[in-house]
């Protein structure tokens, strides 16, 4: 005859193994279905990464023909590129701003750089150089119209 003490350990024991089996089962489930979500977060997060690149890629400007070769006389600023891959008269735009004590005008730089600065029409190309050079990544125009160095 068998102990009846003994029974109902097996019986509490068995319970206890059950409930923990239904937990387990539960938590592989909800292990299953997150893994099932970060493999469509991981193909979404490809495609609209994919989708980004190729946007990004086709509003930079494209390069313009020189002796039949692709060139990009302003280059975005990336790692690799120098500031020596720009052509003489932006680098020396970019000293004049780098010299400047804080953020400056378009007119301070021309007159480091030798602009005429009383003409207008002179100093609207330089402008125009300067925002070139906020777009490639090169310089950064303040919201009151002054520029700086990016570092």
């Amino acid at each position: 005859m068998l102990d009846p003490e003994l029974l109902e350990r097996i019986t509490t024991r068995r319970a206890e193994l059950d409930e923990l089996e239904e937990q387990l089962a539960k938590q592989l489930a909800e292990v299953r279905a997150e893994r099932d979500e970060l493999a469509v977060a991981g193909r979404v997060l490809e495609r609209v990464t994919g989708q980004l690149a190729e946007k990004l890629s086709s509003t930079r400007p494209m390069p313009g023909q020189v002796g039949g070769r692709a060139v990009m006389l302003i280059p975005h600023r990336e790692p690799g590129v120098e500031e020596d891959a720009l052509p003489w008269d932006y680098q020396r735009i970019i000293a004049a701003v780098r010299q400047a004590a804080g953020p400056v005008i378009a007119r301070e730089v021309g007159e480091v750089v030798g602009v005429d600065v009383s003409v207008k029409a002179k100093l609207e190309p330089l402008r125009s150089k300067l925002i070139k050079l906020v777009d490639r990544g090169w310089l950064r125009k303040l919201p009151d119209g002054r520029f700086t160095t990016r570092l």
